[in-house]
Order: structure tokens, then C-alpha cells, then sequence
């Protein structure tokens, strides 16, 4: 499955990010800190679904109540499941 996400309180645009049998093959962002948002990407590439929401539902980026894994993580909850 592939999907685009339209991140919420975030400096990136939009996530791609690719899913087979319950793990995450690829991860792609638009915008956002390009060192940090290719990071994240990369470590949550071969990660199960779960185990990807599980670390980053909570990340906070300074003072927002989100950050770009945590939209990451929301994405995956709301078309990966």
C-alpha cells in the first residue's frame, strides 16, 4: 500500500510512505528539516507498523504539541492498520 499524508502542525508538507505486510518499506517528506526528516526516514525503513508508532507518537519539535515523526507515526495509525 501507498499513500500520501498531509502532516498538521508541522514544517513538512506531506509523508509518502510505502507499507507491505505490516512494514514500512519506504518514507519520503516534503519540507521539514531535511537532515532529520531523511533520518527518520531511513530508520523507519524494515520497521513493523507498530513498532514505528509506538517511538514516535509522543516526539514534540521545541514548543508544538507534534513533530514530523510523530505525524509520521499518526499517518501510519490512520491508514496502515
Amino acid at each position: 500500500m501507498e499513500y500520501d499524508y498531509t502532516p498538521r502542525g508541522v514544517c513538512s508538507r506531506n509523508i509518502h510512505v510505502e507499507v507491505e505486510d505490516g512494514i514500512v518499506k519506504n518514507v519520503v517528506f516534503t519540507g521539514g528539516c531535511s537532515g532529520n526528516t531523511q533520518g527518520v526516514a531511513a530508520l523507519a525503513k524494515g520497521m513493523k507498523v507498530d513498532e514505528v508508532i509506538e517511538r514516535l507518537k509522543d516526539i514534540k519539535c521545541g514548543a508544538k504539541p507534534t513533530s514530523c515523526p510523530a505525524q509520521l507515526a499518526k499517518s501510519l495509525q490512520e491508514h496502515a492498520k
